[in-house]
């Protein structure tokens, strides 16, 4: 019986608590292990007490009944040993690691092991390091842990669900009995629609990076060389996967009429799918078709008409003309992973007896549809002229965030006729490199206008929207290539007065660049920026009077290289030795 007043539920609950509270009454051994010493202590690891007060009744099964059996041994598991027969940097739980290695151990990264949560009782073992002892020591605890919730596996009593249950296999004795518990075959009117008429259901496949892709026969074939340098033709072209290879073919030139790898129609007669196992079909267009003569110049050909493999005899020797030197694909696809365009270039040549075996290149791009090239400031260095590439990084350890124009991505105050601060509000100017900038404006201010609200009313006009936080030390430098960017120092200077306003006055910039590379060909790379912020002081503007300030910005690049000095092989040491009477007679 419950007591009187209490609802259902909450009895349920207060059964379920006891059930959990009355495990934790148990006191678990804690083994503590060191490498060359075993001591055995008692511990309680759990933050729950009992709950269950004097004379109350445990909860029904909660001493008895089957308990689940721990499927993996968490006293050997080790999760952080990942090199075989070698010990992981502060991997305290792997077996290889001696006292040697725990000497420059900092901490252990997998401090607790566990087993399956769902288990109100589970083992737990528990690893640190004693750096007092000497040598240092490895300290393993095999505790008792006690899960905090109250909706956990506490009794297993379904012994089925801890195995997959065996299928029973039809034969000629029991199929009649499992067609009777079975429901049996339908038939219906869907079964007599034709296989092409499945085709026709619009279809939600799309490519995936690293699948090949499909045509209407098999696949697009891009020839490679696999296990040797000779070309393999049944290697599947991949998606967004862009590839150049080379490889060579060994032909008999008095068959190359014959050889498909050789003509242009089988590289452009294939349809390639715009969806895996879709109806749609894209053609291959050749957009071009260069012929290379024998001694190397090229020709463009005004047609793009196929062309196929001809033998000529020239006296004593054949030529095979109009034979594929070079492919080159380009396929355009959609952000949903559908192919809807795809090019192809040829280069055609002549080959002699000379030179077979034939070397061929193959190329393969991917460019995505109504995207535009990323303008770079420079490849690799800054050019003159260009603007600097800047950004921010939103949080750490994330990529640097870019404006998709270049041009607003590092600016300064603009300047105009005017001078008008307040007119020039959200117009900037970009900082080219190379190119050292002032600009400024001017601000009238009443006596009305507290001086904090001025204050970052200038701030904002010199920072202007969204000022970065790192430089792209080249010109071509990645996103995702964080830690060779550079990070601009901001500085701040100001000159405090009694009974005065402190306004921010003038912005300066230096970008200090070096040389970097070869002597022949030296790159311009941004090593250092810093932004300088000067306050001046302003006496406070009586009601009614009105004081105008000027707000200025200056950027200069400083070249910082060091003198370039040539570098020269040392010469080489002659070590040679002489007869013992190679001077005789005269010494």
């Amino acid at each position: 019986m419950r007591p009187r007043g209490l609802p259902p539920l909450l009895v349920v609950l207060l059964s379920c608590w006891a059930s959990v509270s009355a495990q934790t009454e148990a006191t678990p051994a804690v083994t503590t292990e060191g490498l060359n010493s075993t001591e055995a202590t008692l511990a309680t690891f759990g933050p729950f007490p009992s709950t269950r007060p004097p004379g109350t009744p445990r909860a029904p099964g909660s001493s008895s009944g089957p308990r689940p059996t721990p499927v993996t041994d968490v006293a050997a598991l080790c999760v952080c040993d990942l090199s075989p027969a070698q010990c992981d940097v502060n991997c305290c739980c792997d077996p290889d690691c001696s006292s040697v290695d725990f000497s420059v151990f900092s901490a252990c990264s997998v401090p607790v092991v566990t087993g399956d949560s769902q288990f109100c009782s589970q083992k737990a073992v528990i690893y640190s390091l004693n750096f007092t002892a000497n040598p240092p020591q490895r300290v393993f605890k095999l505790v008792e842990q006690i899960s905090p919730s109250i909706f956990c596996i506490h009794i297993t009593n379904y012994k089925p669900a801890l195995s997959f249950i065996n299928p029973e296999v039809p034969d000629e004795n029991n199929f009649d009995t499992l067609m009777k518990t079975s429901d049996g075959f339908t038939l219906n009117a869907e079964s007599d629609i034709s296989f092409t008429t499945k085709l026709d259901i619009p279809t939600t496949a799309k490519y995936k990076y690293g699948v090949p892709l499909q045509t209407s026969d098999s696949f697009l074939r891009f020839p490679s060389s696999l296990t040797s340098s000779l070309c393999t033709d049944n290697n599947p072209a991949a998606f967004l996967v862009n590839q150049a290879v080379r490889c060579t073919r060994k032909i008999n030139l008095e068959q190359c009429e014959e050889i498909e790898a050789l003509s242009m129609a089988f590289y452009s007669s294939p349809e390639i799918l715009r969806a895996p196992d879709s109806r749609t079909k894209v053609p291959i267009t050749v957009q071009s078709v260069l012929i290379q003569s024998l001694n190397k110049t090229l020709t463009r050909r005004e047609d793009t008409d196929v062309l196929q493999p001809a033998l000529v005899n020239a006296g004593h020797f054949h030529l095979c003309m109009n034979v594929v030197l070079e492919v080159k694909y380009s396929l355009t696809y959609t952000d949903r992973g559908e192919v809807t365009k795809a090019d192809l270039s040829f280069l055609l040549g002549t080959v002699s007896s000379v030179v077979v075996p034939l070397q061929q290149k193959f190329e393969i791009h991917f460019l995505q549809e109504n995207t535009k090239p990323v303008p770079l400031s420079g490849n690799p260095g800054y050019v003159v002229g260009l603007p600097l590439a800047a950004g921010f990084q939103p949080h750490k350890g994330s990529g640097i965030i870019q404006t998709t124009n270049r041009y607003r991505q590092f600016t300064i105050l603009h300047s105009t006729a005017e001078q008008d601060c307040l007119a020039l509000e959200g117009v900037r100017t970009p900082v080219l490199f190379g190119y050292t900038m002032q600009s400024g404006c001017k601000l009238r201010l009443t006596g009305a206008l507290p001086c904090r609200l001025v204050a970052q009313k200038v701030k904002n006009l010199l920072w202007g929207q969204g000022f970065p936080d790192y430089v792209a030390p080249f010109g071509n430098s990645q996103a995702q290539d964080v830690l060779d960017w550079v990070p601009i120092h901001f500085i701040t200077q100001s000159f405090n007065r009694k009974d005065s306003c402190q306004l921010p006055g003038a912005l300066v910039i230096e970008v200090k660049w070096t040389k970097y590379g070869s002597l022949l060909n030296p790159q311009a790379k941004i090593v250092n920026v810093t932004a300088n912020l000067i306050s001046s002081s302003f006496p406070e503007a009586s009601s009614g009077n009105e004081r105008t300030i000027l707000i200025s910005t200056a950027v200069t690049f400083v070249d910082v290289s060091a003198p370039a000095e040539a570098g020269f092989r040392a010469p080489p040491a002659i070590n040679a030795r002489l007869p013992f009477n190679f001077f005789f007679p005269f010494v």
